[in-house]
């Protein structure tokens, strides 16, 4: 099947029916139909709707549940522990976020430790909740295992991913999202799905040897990125993620790449409200001056431009909004595939 586009609106209120089929309410279907649109309109394709049937293969086990039901299990204030109960990761994941944005309000920080919750999705989906907030948002979370610790060759630690998000006033928000992997797992999928061979220094396999071959890769290990560096901050994420909120940690975790499991994946939130530590305003103009000031930077060799954090997925919005976002063919007819499996209507008519 060969690559097609879609508009945004069409996959999803594709990716919302496949979800409500399921037995998702409305607003939860949609909300996680549209984090998944949303990673495919910044350009990360690795977390976009190629995911769409992972979850739902997951929903279908009885791994998550359908109908999420989070509670405050912990009230102090600033701080809070949410207990997910195995629902829908980015369900809860938004409640969290929502929670911590209130709970800065009051006190100048807020801050949710989450347990029992599910994978995400795209971190910065949340943290820009912040930034729109007007405060700046900091999320982490731990995952499946994906990387051996430094000097091993056995899967313990998963790629833990973290988020920060900041308001740049008249330019799209600052933000960071970056797994401490040399590159995200989902970005081994989606070569396989090409048929793509992926770079060296991106994975070994499960004799520790480098591996160009994406599946070997994801039987073996992804490499931490900067080496000692990304392996010990994926492990500190661990810490703040799974152990401070008393979830699952390290090889406890399963990720949404298997269809059974319960997840136990934690989470930890946080916000600054900025007006409680400068006027916003004030904030807001040395922000959109650090941006001016980066965008002036004379150019190295061969480049053609100098991007912030979190314009690229800005510029990349922009344009997949105005010609559509690609389906690779293989991603199309697993949709199509499971679309017919549920009796919704595919993404591509049937000959």
């Amino acid at each position: 099947m060969p690559v097609q586009r879609f508009s945004a609106a069409r996959l999803s209120d594709f990716c919302t029916s496949a979800y409500s089929a399921l037995g998702l309410p409305g607003d939860d279907a949609g909300l996680l139909a549209d984090s998944l649109v949303q990673a495919d309109l910044w350009g990360h394709q690795s977390h976009g709707v190629m995911r769409t049937f992972w979850y739902g293969k997951r929903i279908q086990s009885g791994a998550v549940k359908a109908v999420s039901t989070p509670e405050i299990v912990l009230d102090g204030g600033a701080i809070a522990v949410m207990d997910g109960n195995d629902g829908i990761g980015q369900v809860i994941t938004a409640l969290a976020m929502q929670e911590a944005i209130e709970r800065s309000r009051k006190h100048g920080i807020g801050a949710v430790a989450v347990r029992n919750s599910g994978h995400f999705g795209t971190a910065m989906y949340f943290t820009r909740m912040a930034a729109n907030a007007g405060c700046i948002g900091f999320l982490s979370t731990n995952a499946s295992p994906a990387m051996a610790p430094l000097g091993g060759r056995s899967k313990l630690i998963g790629t833990n991913p973290w988020s920060i998000a900041a308001p740049a006033g008249q330019y799209p928000p600052m933000m960071l999202d970056i797994a401490n992997t040399a590159v995200a797992r989902g970005k081994l999928y989606v070569a396989g799905k090409k048929g793509e061979a992926i770079p060296e220094g991106w994975a070994i396999d499960e004799e520790g040897r480098p591996t160009t071959d994406p599946a070997m890769g994801i039987a073996g290990n992804i490499l931490p990125m900067a080496g000692h560096k990304g392996y010990a901050v994926a492990a500190m994420m661990d810490v703040l993620s799974g152990i401070l909120s008393g979830s699952r940690f390290a090889d406890g975790v399963i990720g949404p790449y298997m269809a059974e499991g319960r997840s136990g994946v934690g989470h930890f939130a946080m916000v600054l409200n900025i007006e409680a530590f400068r006027p916003l305003e004030d904030f807001i103009a040395d922000t959109e001056s650090l941006i001016e000031r980066i965008k002036r930077t004379p150019l190295a060799a061969e480049a053609e431009e100098v991007f912030y954090p979190g314009e690229p997925e800005a510029r990349a919005e922009e344009h997949h909004r105005a010609v559509g976002i690609e389906i690779p063919g293989e991603t199309l007819a697993e949709l199509d595939a499971g679309a017919r499996a549920l009796g919704i209507t595919p993404l591509t008519p049937s000959p």
